[in-house]
């Protein structure tokens, strides 16, 4: 199982940007697939995480009708569309699986893309 995540950049607060991850070794209905982040100093948390069915999503409430997480099972790719960016959504990004609730560290990471946002 790979994953590859790309998308993160520099923007402005307010602004949006996409992240993709497209995994390899596996197909997308075999796992839930999210996305984790860590800015500097803080713990890792769960950002958002779409089933395998792809039926359920998941979300942290502080992101919550700003990210949305969608998947192309065509391309075995996974989005997260991030709107109205804060500062405090800064981070490195990471593409993880399995992903879901009660804090068990996913099994697999991609190499992570690092979102900056400025006020």
């Amino acid at each position: 199982v790979q994953l590859q995540a790309s998308g993160g950049g520099l923007v402005q607060a307010g602004e949006s940007l996409r992240l993709s991850c497209v995994g390899s070794g596996f197909t997308l209905d075999h796992y839930n697939i999210g996305w984790y982040r860590q800015a500097p100093g803080k713990e890792r948390e769960g950002v958002s995480c779409i089933a395998a069915s792809g039926t359920a999503q998941y979300y942290v409430d502080s992101v919550k009708g700003r990210f949305a997480i969608s998947r192309d099972v065509a391309k075995n790719t996974v989005f997260l569309q991030m709107n109205n960016l804060k500062p405090e959504d800064t981070a490195i990004y990471y593409c993880v699986a399995p992903c879901g609730p009660g804090g068990i560290p996913p099994d697999y990471w991609g190499q992570g893309t690092q979102v900056t946002v400025s006020s």
